[in-house]
This record gives structure tokens, sequence and C-alpha cells, in this order.
């Protein structure tokens, strides 16, 4: 019979998945609350080409990885539920799409270009990237980059 190994410490005690027990590190959703819906699904479908996994009065979602979905609200199905929506300014993050070579950030920012997004060139970096930003018309920035670092690798699916 095979001995169980020694129960750990208090305050160490790991759930099934290996973490301590409480909330993973593990994001599913990245929801963004969108002006207008109609506009959002013309940039993100009809023009970069991602596929709809669920379309609702209020919300579109799309798979973005393999257990990521990324949904746009429209403000008033959020305001409903979260409350208040606020706009202005440029907002405190980005989000961020890897690429394997500097050629296919420049590809990709050149196809947000062609969809309807404002586009800042990519470039030569200080930390060894290359990088450019495009914002979609709802006013979200995303980053393209090619990361040449370890931690680059691990986001492709």
């Amino acid at each position: 019979m095979e001995a169980k190994p020694a129960r750990a410490a208090r305050g160490d005690r790991r759930g099934p998945s290996g973490y301590k027990e409480g909330m993973e590190p593990r994001l599913n959703f990245v929801t963004l609350v969108v002006a207008d819906l109609a506009r959002a699904r013309r940039f993100y479908v009809d023009g970069l080409g991602w596929k709809a996994a669920f379309t609702g009065d209020d919300v579109l979602m799309i798979h973005v990885g393999q257990k990521l979905v990324l949904s746009l609200w429209s403000e008033a199905g959020a305001r409903e539920e979260i409350g208040e929506v606020t706009r202005g300014g440029t907002l405190p993050f980005t989000l961020a799409h890897n690429v394997a070579t500097p050629a296919e950030v420049d590809a990709v920012l050149a196809t947000a270009r062609a969809a309807g997004a404002t586009v800042e060139p990519g470039q030569q970096r200080a930390w060894g990237g290359y990088s450019g930003y495009f914002i979609d018309p709802e006013g979200f920035r995303w980053e393209v980059a090619f990361n040449p670092h370890p931690i680059g690798d691990v986001t492709f699916p």
C-alpha cells in the first residue's frame, strides 16, 4: 500500500487543481462594453474575420483561445447588470495579440486598418521585441507583438 503524502501545513491547502483553495489563476472571459454592438460586430466578425460563437440581443461572444472568450456587451445590457458605464480618454489597459515574426505584426496591423481601426505602426522596442497598436472602432487598444523572449512562446494556441 502506497503511503499518502504528509498533509500540507495549515494555510497551504491545495484544491484538486493543485492550486491553493480559492480562486485559480486563470481568465475565462474578457468583456468589453461597447457603445455600438453592430459596429463592433462589423469590425471583429466582418472585418477581422473572427467567428461568432454566440450572438444575443445585447452580446456577441467570440472564442479567442482554447478556454478564453471575448465578449462584446452592449452598453445598455451592461448598464442593466453592472451599473453606469463611463467613457473617455485612453483606457488604462491594452489587449494583446502575439505573433511569430515582426512581418506578422505589420500584416495584422494592416488587416486591422482595413477593418476600420486606427493604427500605430510597428516598431522595434527597447525590450527586444517588435510591436504596434491598433484602436478598434469602440476605442479599445490592442497591442500586436512579436516577443522574442521565452514568455512569447507560451502565448500561441
